[in-house]
C-alpha cells in the first residue's frame, strides 16, 4: 500500500459500539444511558457503530443481493436508469460522476439514488421542490423495489429514533428534533467501488475526503472494508472496519451547525485497495426541507455567539449538491 493510501490499523474500540436498543425502552434511565453513550461518541469523532438497531438481518442480506444485481446489469441497462433524466436526482450515477474532495480526481464509484416516493401530481413535485419526485426502478429486477422500499422505511424509523438519542445526549427533551423528522428528505444511496489498482494516481479515491451533508448517515457496508475516518486529535486516518450486525453512524454538517461545532461532522473517505469489489449502502437522514437549522441556545457558553447563519434543510442541501456536482 502506498503512503498516500495508508491509514492506521487500530482496534475496533477506536470507534465505540453503542447498543441503541435502550432508546425503545419504557425505562427513561435506559434511554438516558444511550444518550450518554452517544454524547461521548459525538464529542469525540462523531462516528460510532450502531448495534441493537432492530433491522432484520434477512432484509439487510436482501439489500446487498439486490445492490449487487443492480450493478451487474449491462451498461446499456444501467444507462437507461441514469439520473440526469430525473428531476428529483433519482436513479443511476455513472462511475466518476461525483467529486467529493476538492482538487482530487473524480470518485472511483458508481451509485444509485432512491428517495421518498412522490407521484408527478404531488404539489411538492409540481412546485419543483428539491429532490422531490418519483423514484426510478429497474424493470428487470422484480425484487429490487419492494426490498428497497422496506429498507427505506426501516431506516427512516431508525433515523428518527437516533435523533431522539441525540436530543438526550444534549440534555434536551426527547422530542426536540421531532419537527425536523416530519416528512424528511431522506436518501438511500447504493454504491459500488471497483478495486483500485496499484498504478492508479496517488490521490485516487473510491470516495474523496468529505463530510456528509445532512443530519445523520447510517451506513451499511460489506466485509471488504476501505472506509477511513480522520482522527482530528492526531491528524491520522483510521480504518473503520466492518463489525457484523452493526451499522456505522456518523454526524453530518447539520448537526455541527445546530450544536455550534460542539459536535463535529468528521472527514472520512473510501480507498478500496482490497482487490475485491466493494459495496456499501448509506442512508442519509436529512430532515424536513422547510425546517430551519439554527444554533441550539443551550450549547452556547457565556460570551459565545452562533458561528453559522440559520438555513433551511433544503437550502443547505442545494448548496452541498451544487458543490460536489459542478
Amino acid at each position: 500500500m502506498t503512503k498516500a493510501f495508508s491509514a492506521a490499523r487500530v482496534d475496533d474500540a477506536a470507534l465505540p459500539i453503542i447498543d441503541v436498543s435502550g432508546l425503545s425502552a419504557s425505562d427513561p434511565e435506559r434511554r438516558r444511558a444511550v444518550g450518554s453513550a452517544l454524547r461521548a461518541a459525538c464529542l469525540d469523532k462523531g462516528f460510532f457503530y450502531c448495534a441493537g438497531h432492530g433491522v432484520p438481518q434477512g432484509l439487510i442480506d436482501a439489500v446487498f443481493d439486490e445492490t449487487r444485481a443492480l450493478f451487474d446489469l449491462p451498461e446499456e441497462a444501467k444507462m437507461a436508469l441514469e439520473k440526469s433524466a430525473s428531476r428529483a436526482n433519482r436513479g443511476y450515477e455513472v462511475l466518476g460522476g461525483q467529486t467529493l474532495e476538492p482538487g482530487a480526481p473524480a470518485d472511483r464509484k458508481e451509485g444509485y439514488y432512491i428517495g421518498v416516493e412522490l407521484p408527478e401530481d404531488d404539489p411538492r413535485v409540481q412546485a419543483g421542490r428539491f429532490n422531490r419526485g418519483p423514484n426510478v426502478w429497474p424493470r428487470d429486477l422484480p425484487g429490487f423495489q419492494p426490498t428497497m422500499n422496506a429498507y427505506f422505511a426501516a431506516l427512516t424509523g431508525l433515523g428518527a429514533r437516533l435523533m431522539q438519542g441525540i436530543a438526550l445526549s444534549l440534555d434536551l427533551p426527547e422530542g426536540y428534533f421531532d419537527a425536523y423528522g416530519r416528512d424528511p428528505l431522506a436518501t438511500l444511496r447504493l454504491l459500488h467501488y471497483p478495486p483500485q489498482k496499484p498504478d492508479d494516481p496517488k490521490d485516487a479515491r473510491g470516495a474523496g475526503a468529505h463530510t456528509d451533508f445532512g443530519g445523520l448517515t447510517i451506513l451499511l457496508q460489506d466485509d471488504v472494508g476501505g472506509l477511513q475516518v480522520r482522527d482530528a486529535a492526531s491528524g491520522a486516518w483510521i480504518h473503520a472496519n466492518p463489525v457484523p450486525g452493526a451499522f456505522i453512524v456518523n454526524l453530518g454538517d447539520m448537526i455541527a451547525r445546530w450544536t455550534n461545532d460542539t459536535y463535529q461532522s468528521t472527514l472520512h473517505r473510501v480507498i478500496n485497495t482490497s482487490g475485491r469489489e466493494r459495496y456499501s449502502v448509506p442512508f442519509f437522514y436529512a430532515g424536513n426541507p422547510d425546517f430551519e437549522v439554527r444554533c441550539i441556545p443551550t450549547v452556547l457558553k457565556p460570551g459565545d455567539a452562533p458561528k453559522y447563519e440559520t438555513v433551511t434543510v433544503e437550502q443547505h442541501l442545494q448548496a452541498m449538491y451544487a458543490k460536489t456536482y459542478k
